[in-house]
Order: C-alpha cells, then structure tokens, then sequence
C-alpha cells in the first residue's frame, strides 16, 4: 500500500478531525488567499479542489497559485450536465460556476482532470464507470468510495486522463 503525505486545505478546518497526524497536515485558509494558498501548495505534487461558491474567482486563484509554485496535476471535481450530456436532462443555470471554472482551468497549461460525478450515495460498493467530455452520461449516481478511488488513482498516476473530462457514475 502507497502511503501519501497530504495538506488539507479547509475554510472550517474544525470540522475534520485528523485521521492521521503522521501523514496529513490541516490547513485553515481562504481559498482567494494567493499567498496562503501558494504557501500551502509548497512541496505537494498534486493539487485536488472540491469546491462551491465563487467558483470563478476561486478556479482563477488556484491556477495562479499552481503556476506561482510551479504545480501542474489537477484533479478538479464539477459536476454531470455541464456539457449537456445527461439524456434526458435539460442544461440548468445553476451548472453556470461548474462550466465556467472548467473553461477557465482548460484555457490554462495545467494537467487537469475534470471529475463530473453523478449524485452522492453513501454505499461502500466501488463500482463505476466513466465517459469522457462528448459522450452521453450514463446512470445517474456514484458512490463516495467509488469517487474517492478514481481521485486516488488519479493521484498516484501522474498522467492518467490528463486534460480530460470524466463523467463518473455508479456502473
């Protein structure tokens, strides 16, 4: 088993308990804070964000943060029907940050992933099955595990699905 050092980098770093003092670091911190940003992203090799918000204004201080610190893996997560891909579903307004910080981040020279996941489900199964950016969506949920082993992945393999769009789903 590969074991990680990871920085997490929180707005309310009191609601995560330290699984692992060892390995993981907590960082308390805006995410439109460059400089503490840049701080944070010092020394890591991969730079995962699961955001909401202002997700433009957030999306453009991390890639000026990565470039600042000379980091290119991104692992990004956005959500399914931002293309329009789901069968079935009309394109809704409340995708607009979703589609904007990825146009944002695939203008850039990072090494992006885009993560477009169905609906959470909380089941311990990991099954799932991937389309890439111009495929219809398939299924409509993804558990949290299943996610959670594709990031992985994705982190320990510096060049799997690089400036690609995944959309996940439960298989």
């Amino acid at each position: 088993m590969v074991r990680v050092a990871l920085t997490l980098y929180l707005r309310r770093s009191k609601r995560l308990s330290n699984p692992d003092p060892a390995r993981v670091s907590i960082v308390e911190g805006d995410v439109l804070d460059q400089t503490m940003l840049e701080a944070a992203m010092r020394g890591q090799g991969v730079v995962y964000a699961n955001l909401a918000g202002d997700m433009a204004a957030q999306t453009g201080t991390i890639i000026a943060a990565m470039k600042a610190v000379g980091l290119k893996r991104l692992i990004f997560i956005s959500s399914m029907g931002i293309y329009s891909e789901v069968p079935s579903e009309r394109y809704r307004s409340v995708l607009d940050p979703y589609r904007d910080a990825t146009a944002f981040i695939e203008a850039s020279s990072l090494d992006y992933t885009f993560l477009r996941p169905g609906w959470f489900i909380r089941d311990k199964t990991v099954s799932y099955q991937l389309t890439q950016k111009g495929e219809a969506f398939r299924g409509h949920d993804v558990s949290l595990n299943s996610l959670s082993d594709l990031i992985v992945k994705l982190a320990l393999v510096p060049h799997l699905e690089v400036r690609r769009s995944l959309g996940v789903s439960t298989k």
